[in-house]
């Protein structure tokens, strides 16, 4: 199996602004020691490091790509919002939305971090790869067309479908999105359509606050090709998997998809500094089996991973790299060196159960 691997060192140079954390600096706000927001480049340097140095680097396709072009970008993103970013950018940067600092160059490094979702899908649809992992920074599944938010600038997982659809690929997409946050950006430029199913499994309440409804299914032609599963905080290992076996991966075979693609954020782990969850990367890699499962029988293997959140410089690599090592099916490993402690601290046999009927509420009314 051929597994790429889409990363460039310049996506790990995008900069954010004067924050503390997600605050912005002043007044009674003191300026971090680190400084900047904790969307940072080292949880994705460090995944790519560690799979150096276990060798997982060597097993896959490691790939570059150019930054999407314009065109590519209009089918999403209206021309005076990216006017706008650019002329910024040019300017030396600034902040344009809620959260989405940019340092000069930003709008070119975020035109990167699409391109590396587009070639990812665009090998992967075309057959050049089995299946593919782009390793795009800035994140983009929080940015609406016109509006970027959550660290996210363009939205780089519709760019790629809306690149291999203009080509004739990809007419049936399911996006699976199991970072921690709801994936606003993307359910809201496909809420009124039928040809992408979105999924969003996220903490309940975390991020943003006013969207991530169950009730939440869409609009018109798109009524029903939306779903939202929140789940409430401390949800772990056993209730992420029960909510992929009992909802996500029926639905995703009841859709019949051409291509799956999954917005990858690792801060569902139980170490994150943004959630409340208890996954771990045994977690991460049973969710991406499960998938790369369900891709094998509906759509000829076709599933993308594009990289969204994770704050965790320590623990987002063993997540990733377990990810990577179902995602590609190498026998290299990189055991997580928490996982004793992690499975200590997973859910109660109650809370489980609870967990678990409220995942068995959303079924019956999908039902």
């Amino acid at each position: 199996m051929a597994t790429g691997f889409f990363w460039d060192e310049k996506c790990f140079w995008h900069a954010g602004g004067n924050y503390a954390f997600t605050l912005p600096i002043g007044g009674n706000v003191q300026p971090l020691a680190a400084g900047g927001l904790p969307e940072s480049p080292e949880t994705k340097r460090r995944l790519k490091n560690l799979m150096d140095v276990t060798g997982l680097s060597d097993e896959l396709d490691m790939r570059h790509a150019p930054r999407a072009t314009r065109e590519m970008l209009e089918r999403v993103h209206p021309a005076a919002y990216l006017d706008a970013f650019k002329a910024m950018s040019d300017a030396g940067g600034g902040e344009l939305g809620r959260r989405t600092p940019f340092a000069h160059g930003g709008y070119d490094i975020a035109a990167l971090s699409a391109g590396l979702a587009v070639a990812a899908v665009g090998a992967v649809v075309t057959g050049a790869l089995d299946n593919a992992y782009a390793l795009s920074r800035p994140p983009g599944h929080h940015c609406l067309p016109d509006f970027p938010n959550g660290f996210c600038l363009l939205a780089n997982i519709a760019i790629a479908i809306e690149e291999a659809q203009s080509k004739g690929f990809g007419k049936r997409v399911v996006v699976l999105d199991w970072d921690v946050h709801h994936g606003n950006g993307t359910e809201a430029i496909y809420y009124d359509r039928d040809d992408v199913l979105t999924i969003s499994l996220h903490q309940e309440g975390n991020y943003p606050l006013d969207t991530g409804a169950f009730a939440d299914r869409g609009r018109g032609a798109g009524t029903g090709f939306n779903l939202n599963l929140p789940l409430p905080a401390g949800a772990g290992h056993t209730a992420y998997l029960y909510a992929m076996d009992r909802i996500v991966l029926p639905q995703i075979e009841a859709f019949a998809p051409d291509l799956i693609i999954i917005a990858c954020g690792f801060d569902a782990a139980a170490i994150d500094p943004l959630a409340r969850m208890l996954a771990t990367a045994q977690t991460f890699r049973e969710m991406t089996e499960r998938v790369k499962d369900a891709a094998a029988r509906l759509c000829e293997g076709r599933l993308v991973l594009v990289h969204e959140g994770g704050y965790s410089e320590v623990y987002v690599p063993f997540c990733g790299h377990a990810t990577l090592e179902a995602l590609s099916g190498s026998a290299i490993t990189a055991p997580d060196p928490l996982a004793d402690a992690l499975n200590i601290r997973q859910p109660n046999p109650r809370f489980d159960a609870f967990l678990k009927s409220e995942i068995d509420r959303f079924a019956q009314e999908l039902s």
